[in-house]
């Protein structure tokens, strides 16, 4: 018995691996139809909200398994919350788009559950073996669902975009790790951290090339420039809720890894990563902000605005203190809130021949959904960091801890990529609220509108409610240390 019991911090994921594979059972017996594979959508639904409560309840201290590879503490579960909160989201918000397009398949919540599982592993991952393992059980079921609606071209286009230059990146992380482990003996982060102390990348060559194609493999993962060539495509083609499963879980997932190994396997090195990481910040926000200036379809201008958030994200890591990372958690806490939200907008927007995707369709939109065209506007302020609103403390606290640092060009950076960020933004809600009216767009469903509507409130509450996170997030903070 006490055997088991010292295997309860794999209790979550074990929980999702085996309800993945139990609706996987039910769905594969049951009659195909879009009753049975919405009904293991609910379940699948109900199944992370289950184990966000199991997770909720665990303690605060620090319990490593199997030799340290696998971690569970403060970090690991602050972000196995947002992860399963924003997966659970965007099942929430699939149901009635799947159902118009006819790709309602019980398959899809699946592969959802068992990418989620990668990505829990993901961030609890304390070695080299157990990270690669936990990114490619996300990546896998990721790959899958960007060509999930196999009967139109830009889709299958997209997994295959997605897949290629993955296996890619997948291929630079592991050349990246065979060297830090020819280098230092080791696939532990603590060992690691004891053999890379102050200096030693300076003169170890061979260890200071892995770190960088280390970085390089997980840079792919978060979308940052030069290596979010994948993103505009396969945001762009994959099915609008796929794409937004993309912008928020994933992406959290790989960013909070990356803190992770940054901060506990190479804390002695952070003059030589701090450049990279300042180099990824800088390229990602000015690229992201200026791409995102000629876009017309709204889904290529939410995945350059996703890689600029990455780039303002990476501006608090960049700082390298505690400060940065605990606004590194807050920043990605809000991101994912204000990327399901305006993916719920894009879901919104449907007529009677199909969904659109161009900003120009928005035109006139308060004239039959007020609603929706405030809660779009409200999300579009948020995103450009208006206050009072949540994106705004978001980008305010990491520029904060990058002028703390000593960070000073970087942050007066961010600011004049955030002020240009802010143009296209802007321009939607203009674009929404004084242009000339076009074909009304239809009703929008229940699930979309929770979700659509919980987000907005969120982000204009956040001045009541943004002690929920930024309390937790310094707990998280703190606790990556060994």
């Amino acid at each position: 018995m006490s055997t088991l019991s010292s295997y309860a911090p794999l209790l979550p994921e074990t929980i999702m691996a085996l309800g993945a594979m139990a609706l996987l059972m039910l769905g594969a017996f049951e009659k195909e139809s879009d009753f049975s594979a919405e009904t293991v959508g609910w379940l699948a639904i109900v199944l992370m909200a289950a184990v966000i409560l199991v997770i909720a309840e665990e303690g605060p201290e620090r319990i490593a398994l199997f030799d340290g590879a696998f971690v569970s503490d403060a970090f690991s579960r602050f972000a196995k919350i947002l992860i399963l909160a924003g997966s659970a989201a965007t099942l929430l918000m699939s149901f009635g788009y799947l159902k118009r397009v006819r790709i309602m398949k019980f398959e899809l919540p699946v592969l959802v559950l068992l990418s989620a599982v990668g990505m829990m592993m993901l961030v609890s991952a304390a070695d080299l073996i157990a990270l690669y393992l936990g990114l490619e059980l996300m990546s896998l079921a990721l790959y899958v669902l960007a060509a999930f609606r196999r009967d139109e071209v830009r889709s299958s286009e997209s997994g295959l975009k997605y897949f290629v230059l993955g296996a890619l990146s997948s291929g630079m992380l592991l050349y990246g790790m065979s060297l830090i482990y020819g280098f230092t003996g080791s696939t532990s982060f603590e060992v690691i951290s004891g053999v890379a102390k102050d200096g030693v990348l300076g003169t170890n060559i061979g260890l200071m090339v892995g770190l960088v194609f280390l970085l390089v493999g997980l840079a792919f993962k978060v979308s940052a420039v030069p290596f979010h060539m994948w993103t505009p495509d396969v945001y762009d083609g994959a099915p609008s809720p796929v794409t937004a499963f993309f912008a928020a879980a994933p992406k959290l997932a790989a960013m909070a890894v990356l803190v992770r190994v940054l901060w506990t396997a190479f804390p002695g090195a952070v003059q030589q990563w701090q450049q990279i990481v300042i180099f990824l910040s800088i390229a990602s926000m000015l690229l992201g902000s200026f791409a995102a200036i000629g876009q017309e379809s709204i889904k290529r201008l939410l995945a350059y605005s996703s890689i600029a958030n990455i780039g303002f994200a990476l501006v608090g890591l960049s700082a390298a203190t505690e400060e940065g990372v605990w606004s590194v958690l807050v920043y990605l806490g809000i991101y994912l809130v204000m990327t399901l939200g305006a993916f719920a907008c894009v879901l919104a927007m449907r007529r009677e021949t199909g969904p659109v995707e161009m900003i120009g369709d928005l035109a006139g939109l308060p004239d039959r959904h007020l609603g929706m065209a405030t809660a779009f506007a409200a999300l579009m302020f948020s995103l450009a960091g208006i206050p009072p609103l949540a994106g705004f403390f978001a980008k305010l606290y990491v520029f904060k801890a990058a002028i703390d640092a000593g960070l000073y060009a970087l942050a007066i950076v961010g600011v004049l990529a955030s002020v240009v960020g802010a143009y296209y933004y802007l321009r939607v809600i203009k674009v929404m609220f004084f242009d000339e009216a076009k074909d009304p767009l239809s009703e929008v469903e229940g699930g979309v509108g929770l979700v659509m509507g919980l987000s907005t409130a969120l982000l204009l509450l956040y001045v009541v409610f943004g002690s929920y996170l930024e309390g937790p997030a310094l707990a998280a903070a703190k606790s990556l240390k060994f």
